[in-house]
C-alpha cells in the first residue's frame, strides 16, 4: 500500500488598519501604512471590496520588489483634541 504524502498549503496573512471616508455618496479608502494606497467604493460594503484587493496587490508588489511589508507594530496611532480659540 501506498503512503499519502500530506501537503500543508500556508498562506501569508497581513493585517492592516483601512481608513473609510464618508465622500458624496461613496467612502474613499485609505491604508496608514501604505502610503499612496486609495481607493473608493460607491458603498460601504464595495469600498470594503476594493481596499482588499487594493491591499493584496499593493503588497504583492512590495514582495515582488523585496522590500519589507509595514506591520501594524511599527504604526503609532493617536487621537489629538484641539481647542479653536
Amino acid at each position: 500500500m501506498a503512503k499519502i504524502k500530506k501537503t500543508t498549503i500556508i498562506k501569508d496573512l497581513y493585517s492592516f488598519t483601512v481608513v473609510y471616508e464618508p465622500v458624496g455618496r461613496g467612502y474613499q479608502v485609505t491604508v496608514p501604512l501604505l502610503p499612496g494606497l486609495v481607493t473608493y467604493g460607491r458603498n460601504f460594503e464595495e469600498a470594503k471590496e476594493l481596499a482588499r484587493d487594493a491591499i493584496q496587490c499593493h503588497i504583492s508588489a512590495i514582495k515582488e520588489d523585496h522590500e519589507i511589508i509595514p506591520t501594524e507594530d511599527s504604526l503609532l496611532q493617536e487621537k489629538v483634541t484641539v481647542s479653536l480659540v
